[in-house]
């Protein structure tokens, strides 16, 4: 009974590590897109409309992504644990691809970011 019970709270502290590292993972890409955005808007970046609005869509969108991917883990967080303690797994491919998806929208935006960029 004690080794099931800590095969358990391995599992749980696993799903604990997991859920952390999406949360560190929300912090980078916030930051990545705060700092691509503030840095267009302070360097002597050649002044055009078209890429003033990339570089605003590109902060909110990995804003947005941000708080997409800390409700995703939330909801992950709290169904791996229901799942750990009833003694089932599925695995949660629908939110990877969700997020996915959603990163190489972001990386769209960027490289169209660097496209149109005027130095």
């Amino acid at each position: 009974m004690e080794k099931n019970q800590l095969k358990y709270a391995q599992q749980h502290l696993a799903n604990e590590r997991t859920f952390l590292a999406w949360i560190r993972t929300v912090i980078a890409i916030v930051g990545v897109g705060f700092l691509a955005t503030s840095l267009h808007f302070t360097i002597g970046v050649h002044r055009d409309g078209k890429i003033d609005l990339i570089s605003i869509i590109l902060g909110m969108f990995a804003c947005a992504l941000g708080l997409v991917i800390t409700v995703l883990a939330t909801f992950g967080y709290l169904q791996k644990k229901r799942q750990i303690n009833e003694g089932t797994f599925r695995p949660s491919s629908a939110h990877v691809i969700l997020i996915a998806v959603f990163m190489v929208i972001l990386l769209s935006i960027i490289i169209l970011y660097f496209m149109f960029i005027k130095v």
